[in-house]
């Protein structure tokens, strides 16, 4: 049994091997013929078959040949293949017949015709009754698409049954599978087909009928989680039906009721076959993100087919900004993206329309807005507008060319009017590791009032750029900034890298030309480089005026040539800054450092002028030149300011003839107070006199305190001299004294006591008391016909007068004064000899002799004491005696009209004879040319009743 087994194993080895290696030993060319008849019996294509032919009958029968060609020359549908392999019924092969129970085409390479008219007009063949055809690892062209990797099996059971189809492809890397049924067609033609469709970012499927002459009618559905995969959209889900439409001309699928990434949308889609394929989209939603159809469309790759987009949307979002009435279509054609009709509705009621087109990686848009509230637009689109006048930006309009590039996004063109304001410019961002802004702008006006409310400041300027390099250029017809207008104005500047660089800031400020530059590097310490500021003009009175206050606006020097230079750098609590001014002829010539942070600083000073009296006039309108002399005027000093106020270390002055040197400090902590002392070598001080009506203008003495030491090697007031005067001055609360004053006066030694009294309600109140002594009088005293002209001895005062102007002081005088004189001489009359012409022996000519000594000549005397009380500016002699030399005796009474230099005096003198009546002498009339009348009459009488 065993043999036996091991023989029919054995034999049934050898008939398996000789089934295995026969038929490959054998040659089937004379069946190339039968099986490429068989082949395109069962395909219904003419079949050419070129490679070899095999057939296998293990481990099933088999029949394979190489060098597959389908259909006829000149076909559109062609089809070639690597292998054909058929598979052979056995009891059929056996009996000595070809019947082919499968049939697979193997490496095939399909090529369908575009526009698939014949495709859409397909309707299974009569003779194709039972069916199992295949195609495995091929590829199948559509027009430019290709689908590889292409596995597919077509069936029918019989000639009343369906063709169905299945498989899987991969199209442009993604791995598909499908699906269809194509029905037998009816009475009437018609046939049913349906198909479906699997992606990895959507599937779908369309059911519907073939009709004769038309094509496809039918629904379709579709789903997906990535809307972007299949066109030039959002990476949104998406779910869509609708009713789809099929002909040799035109793919539609219209009615489409649709949910694009949650939000519900009505729509179309459409492609057209002839004259050239094109796929138009329509879409209507209540609301759009257009964050994912711009990032589409922008970065949308050549497509199969050109795609034309219409998409509309009560209301929408791009970029976080609301938007409403969005309208719009793009089309996209060989990687050119064209946008046309595009128009949205921004925050505010701002309407923006644009159009353009793409060239590459560049987009060029044209844009035009019109808005009544371009403040809310522009801050919905993040720009910070929070900070500007509230009356600022709102109604405009303008266009604007945009250029988005890869590298840069820019604005080549703009011009637009937004309220009063009217602007044209250009911009640029380049991106990059540190992104460029370049900004180019002219303005017609620019009120920076308005538009930097809070000021400028760097630091925030930079914080809020970040990390964002910036080149600014700014040109205006006009810039405002309070009372303050520049003409013409340009800035050229940029702010890169934590470097804030000023290139130039030119302009014409109120008649005058300035520019300026430098650099500001920012960080956690602030420093100024390279600092420089110029002014020039032919007037400095517009630039004069700016300064507060009202000095020196109306006078002569301000309508002078002004020439201003400034130059420095450092930080900015060490800012070193030197410079120079020119004004006319002045010169100033400072440098110094500042602290910003602390407002306060320190500088040398020099101030020099050719002519004193010349610049009083130019800068005060005063006429300085009688009082204070010729020479030149310069003023040195080392001067520091701060919050708390200015002082002047040390200073030297030289004005004609004023030389003074000393330090002031004023302090504006609370009520301003001024401390120092002031050392003069000679002191000229003006003084209009006594009958002058103009104000001292003592009433700005009220708005400040001081405290002075006071001294000088000699003092000029009117022709008065005073030497070695040493003083302190105290101003507090409206009240000044003088105290302590010393000065050699006349040869003699003067103490004074002066106090002014300034009260809002009433007019300022002068105070003065002291006494002179050792006086001596060489010179005609008043530089009147009578009048002291010699003497020594002492004068002592205490009177008091209120008014803003001397002469209002004059005629207010009051108090007393004490005078005690010696060895003096009054000129205008001779008492002593008027008392020995009375002792002639002849009578007519005493009488004679005695009137003219009263009325010419100078009376010597030994002494002269008086005492005079002042009221409402009169002086009246209370008490006056006076010892003339040869024993002559007189006594003086009346007053002087101080205020009106007015007088009215009567000297009584002794004659010679004891018991002669008084002579007298009355003096009436201006001070400067008296009336004298002699009063002789009762003497002439005593003289006459004695014989």
């Amino acid at each position: 049994m065993k043999r036996l087994a091991v023989a029919l194993t054995s034999l049934l080895l050898l008939a398996v091997l000789g089934l295995w290696l026969g038929p490959r030993l054998v040659d089937w060319e004379p069946w190339r013929g039968r099986l490429a008849e068989l082949a395109s019996d069962r395909l219904g294509r003419a079949v050419t078959l070129n490679g070899p032919v095999e057939l296998l009958l293990l481990p099933q029968p088999m029949v394979r040949a190489g060098g597959v060609s389908i259909g006829d020359a000149g076909e559109e549908f062609s089809v070639t293949a690597q292998l054909l392999r058929v598979r052979l019924d056995l009891p059929a092969l056996i009996a000595g017949r070809l019947a082919p129970r499968e049939i697979a085409l193997v490496g095939a390479d399909l090529t369908l015709p575009w526009p698939p008219g014949a495709l859409l007009a397909l309707r299974p063949p009569a003779w194709i009754t039972e069916l199992d055809a295949r195609v495995e690892n091929s590829r199948v062209r559509i027009g430019d698409a290709v689908l590889e990797g292409v596995n597919a099996r077509l069936t029918s059971a019989g000639l009343a049954q369906a063709i169905e189809s299945s498989g899987s492809f991969t199209w442009a890397g993604r791995a598909a599978r499908f699906s269809g049924t194509l029905g037998r067609p009816g009475w009437d033609g018609v046939a049913t087909l349906e198909l479906s469709l699997t992606l990895p970012e959507a599937s779908g499927a369309a059911r519907g009928v073939l009709v004769p002459g038309a094509g496809f009618e039918g629904t379709v559905e579709a789903r997906g989680p990535d809307l972007a995969a299949l066109m030039a959209g959002p990476a949104v889900p998406f779910r869509l039906a609708g009713r789809l439409n099929a002909s040799a001309e035109l793919v539609a699928a219209d009615q489409l009721v649709m949910d694009v990434g949650g939000v519900p949308a009505r729509g179309s889609i459409a492609l057209r076959l002839l004259p050239a394929p094109r796929l138009d989209v329509a879409l209507v939603a209540s609301r759009l993100d257009l964050d994912g159809w711009v990032t589409a469309l922008r970065q949308g790759a050549a497509r199969p087919v050109p795609l034309a987009l219409d998409l509309s949307a009560e209301a929408g979002t791009f970029q976080g900004v609301a938007l409403r009435r969005i309208r719009g279509a793009a089309f996209l054609e060989d990687g050119r993206l064209t946008l046309s009709d595009v128009s949205v509705l921004l925050p505010g009621e701002a309407e923006l329309e644009f159009a353009g087109a793409t060239a590459g990686g560049r987009l060029e848009i044209r844009a035009r807005f019109a808005g009544p509230d371009m403040r809310t637009s522009l801050g919905a689109i993040g720009l910070p507008v929070e900070e500007l006048d509230p009356s600022l930006l709102r109604r405009g309009e303008g266009r604007f060319r945009l250029v988005l590039e890869d590298a840069q996004a820019a604005i080549p063109e703009l011009s637009a009017t937004i309220g009063d304001l009217r602007l044209s410019g250009a911009g640029v961002l380049r991106h990059g590791a540190r992104p460029a802004l370049g900004i180019g702008l002219t303005l017609d006006r620019l009120d920076l009032a308005r538009w930097l409310p809070q000021g400028f400041d760097p630091v925030q300027a930079g914080r809020a750029l970040g990390a964002v390099d910036l080149n600014l250029r700014l040109a205006a017809d006009r810039v405002i900034l309070g009372g303050a207008l520049m003409e013409r104005a340009s800035l050229d500047g940029a702010l890169e890298n934590g470097r804030m660089t000023l290139r130039r800031l030119s302009g014409r400020l109120a008649d005058t030309d300035l520019t300026a530059s430098g650099v500001l590097m920012l960080g956690p310490q602030l420093r100024l480089q390279d600092l420089t500021i110029e002014a020039s003009g032919s007037s400095g009175r517009g630039l004069l005026a700016l300064v507060p206050g009202e000095w020196p606006d109306r006078t002569a020097i301000a309508g002078m040539p002004l020439a201003l230079r400034l130059s420095g750098g450092g930080t900015l609590d060490a800012l070193a800054l030197r410079g120079g001014a020119d004004v006319g002829e002045l010169r100033l010539e400072a440098s110094g450092t500042l602290d910003l942070p602390q407002r306060r600083g320190s500088a040398s000073v020099t101030l020099r002028h050719p002519g004193a009296p010349r610049l009083l006039a130019e800068a005060f309108r005063s006429d300085a030149g009688a009082w204070l002399g010729e020479g030149s005027f310069s003023l040195i000093a080392t001067l520091a300011a701060g919050p708390q106020g200015i002082a002047a270390e040390s200073f030297e002055v030289v004005a004609g003839g004023l030389r003074a040197r000393g330090a002031l400090a004023l302090s504006l902590a609370g009520r301003p107070r001024l401390t120092g002392r002031l050392a003069a070598e000679r002191l000229p001080l003006p003084f209009a006199g006594w009958r002058s009506g103009n104000p001292l203008g003592l009433e700005a003495l009220a708005g400040f305190d001081a405290e002075l030491a006071l001294e000088a090697a000699r003092i000029e007031v009117g022709g008065t001299v005073a030497d070695q005067v040493t003083a302190m001055l105290r101003l507090a609360d409206g009240r000044l004294r003088l105290e302590g004053m010393r000065a050699r006066l006349a040869g003699g030694s003067l103490e004074a006591l002066v106090t002014l009294d300034l009260d809002p309600q009433a007019p300022p109140r002068l105070a003065a008391e002291g006494r002179l002594t050792g006086a001596s009088i060489a010179a005609p005293l008043f530089a009147v016909p009578v009048d002291l002209t010699a003497g020594r001895g002492d004068l002592t005062f205490a009177v008091a007068a209120s008014g803003h102007a001397p002469a209002a002081l004059l005629g207010t005088l009051e108090g007393q004064v004490g005078i005690g004189l010696r060895d003096g001489v009054l000129a205008g009359f001779d008492l002593a000899a008027a008392a020995q012409a009375t002792a002639l022996p002849d009578p007519v000519a005493a009488e004679r002799g005695t009137r003219r000594a009263l009325l010419e000549g100078a009376t010597a005397f030994d002494r002269l004491d008086a005492t005079a009380r002042l009221t409402a500016g009169r002086l009246r002699l209370e008490e006056a005696r006076l010892a003339a030399e040869g024993g002559a005796t007189a006594t003086l009474r009346g007053e002087i009209d101080l205020a009106r230099a007015a007088l009215d005096l009567h000297i009584l003198s002794r004659p010679a004879a004891p018991e002669a009546p008084d002579l007298g002498l009355r003096l009436t009339g201006p001070g400067d040319g008296p009336r004298a009348l002699p009063e002789t009459a009762a003497w002439a009488r005593w003289r006459a009743e004695r014989g």
